[in-house]
């Protein structure tokens, strides 16, 4: 049968690549794939002229990450996954968003089954599949293709393969492992167990962090020469890295609860940071307009540890798959009112020291000293502003909400984080103690004190609440808490019945009869 995830995937090998390319770079719209199917002499040429030269691995290399971003971008789904359910966010108006927020992802509306749809992740895998089997095509047929080269591109797309997968693990738990393409077509495949994708998902990522270099067109032992004939202000912070891998790596072993692994992988990100360019930001580069998130701003880009770009000034800026779409209104952007917003309560009980940069209430009187998180906080919908890259982030057209913010998965002030939270379970409360008041430190806090904040732990999580809200990780970091402190029965009751997971689609459901319903959604 046809490869049962997407509709693009009936489109076979290059063909394929070449038209997602053309969406990505263009934004141009694929017609149905019945019209495409229908034009099989293109499809003979499209394959010929495929594989052939290092700028074909360059196109395909491209279009994986940019299936990558359109997987977590389609129906915000970076967020609808890991920022809004049990969340701090609530829902102005929309359904499907208080759904989401609720946990009822088995409503009958539109965006919850897209988003119980796995075939877009699919459609990166599968494109990964068939540049690693394609890629020695090029090595053999154009010299201008090195050995480096090569081992470093695939070294990328291993990593994207494994970040699909550690994605699709964490969304429905155990899902095919599939890593052949057939050129698209597959025999039906049941379920793998979580644990065999994840055992997967380590090995590749190792391999990955093998060959990738620290930075591109820089001269690094591993990529030498300017890497595809561009300097590395064009791949740097876009491109994945060496500690992109081993970042991911401390995730994969946090949601395993592996802290040893979890310790060991952030201390190298630590210890290496500096290689890759990395830096601690303070507050306000983190939330201007033109700094952090934005695609070229005044805050280098080669900050980012892993992120997905979406660069205005490259013709990448769009309205929707961006936080803003959700949070921004008047009169940042011509909107009278945003889709989600952090209630006052919510906000006054986290944000509750005086001099925090990220938002504040003078002491004295009561207003807002510092409104870098939260505008507009006097009416009754306050307007989560950290992320707000509107165009390039230089501009303030409140009519042209085309946005430019990248896609955030990790940071340096994630990483600290996440190293505190493992050396506080294996038990070396000074050195998680350190690494958060560090954090604070930036954020010009007070310093972590024991007799009036209780539980280390439960501080680390409140900062990573604080310090990443609106980034993607409210809701895995609840599980990785919970199952720590399992305190709360109704949370226990979801991990330990598969409530954590999102129900599979119907579509999917219907295309492979081999794939099961996740038990807790069934009768629901």
């Amino acid at each position: 049968m046809k490869y049962p995830f997407s509709c693009s995937n009936h489109l076979k090998g290059a063909l394929a690549a070449r038209l997602l390319l053309l969406v990505l770079l263009t934004g141009t719209v694929l017609p149905g794939c019945k019209k495409l199917l229908d034009i099989d002499s293109s499809h003979t040429v499209a394959e010929k002229n495929m594989w052939n030269s290092h700028e074909d691995t360059r196109s395909a290399l491209i279009g994986v990450y940019g299936l990558m971003r359109a997987a977590l971008a389609n129906n915000n789904a970076f967020w609808m996954y890991g920022e809004l359910r049990n969340g701090d966010f609530a829902a102005v108006q929309r359904q499907d968003i208080d759904a989401v927020i609720r946990n009822n992802l088995h409503a009958p509306l539109d965006m919850l089954n897209e988003l119980s749809n796995w075939r877009r992740f699919y459609a990166v895998v599968n494109a990964a599949n068939l540049f690693l089997e394609h890629v020695g095509d090029v090595k053999a047929r154009d010299p201008r293709y090195s050995e480096q080269n090569m081992n470093v591109d695939i070294a990328q797309v291993r990593f994207l393969r494994a970040f699909a997968y550690f994605y699709l693990i964490r969304i429905w738990g155990d899902v095919p492992l599939i890593t052949t393409s057939h050129d698209g077509e597959f025999e039906n495949k049941a379920r793998d167990p979580q644990q065999r994708v994840l055992a997967f998902i380590e090995q590749e990522l190792q391999a990955s962090a093998d060959a990738l270099p620290y930075m591109y067109s820089s001269n690094d032992p591993q990529q030498l020469g300017n890497y595809y004939n561009e300097t590395g202000d064009k791949w740097n912070g876009i491109l994945a890295r060496k500690l992109s891998a081993y970042a991911l790596l401390a995730h994969v072993a946090a949601w395993q609860s592996k802290y040893s692994n979890v310790a060991a992988y952030t201390k190298f990100v630590i210890d290496n940071y500096l290689k890759e360019g990395h830096s601690f930001l303070n507050t306000e580069d983190l939330t201007k307009s033109n700094g952090f998130f934005s695609g070229r701003g005044t805050t280098p880009i080669v900050n980012r540890i892993i992120a997905l770009d979406f660069d205005f000034n490259n013709g990448d800026g769009s309205y929707s798959g961006h936080l803003e779409e959700l949070t921004l209104a008047a009169p940042m952007v011509s909107k009278s009112q945003p889709e989600i917003y952090v209630p006052k309560d919510t906000i006054l009980s986290l944000f509750d020291q005086y001099r925090d940069e990220r938002f504040s209430l003078d002491s004295i009187t009561g207003e807002p000293a510092s409104t870098r998180y939260f505008t507009s906080f006097d009416s009754h919908i306050p307007i989560f502003s950290k992320i707000k890259v509107i165009q390039d982030g230089a501009t303030s057209d409140p009519d042209f909400r085309i946005f430019g913010s990248a896609m955030m998965f990790t940071r340096m002030e994630e990483i600290s984080l996440l190293r505190a939270e493992a050396l506080a379970v294996l038990g070396d409360q000074g050195g998680a103690t350190d690494l958060l008041n560090q954090l604070r430190d930036q954020r010009k806090m007070l310093h972590y004190n024991a007799d009036k904040e209780g539980d280390l732990l439960e501080a680390i999580f409140r900062e990573r609440r604080k310090e990443l809200m609106g980034e993607g990780w409210r809701w895995f970091d609840l599980i990785r808490y919970n199952k720590l402190k399992r305190s709360d029965a109704n949370f226990i009751r979801l991990i330990d019945e598969g409530g954590i997971y999102w129900p599979v689609s119907k579509e999917v459901l219907s295309q492979n009869k081999l794939i099961t319903q996740n038990p807790y959604w069934i009768n629901r």
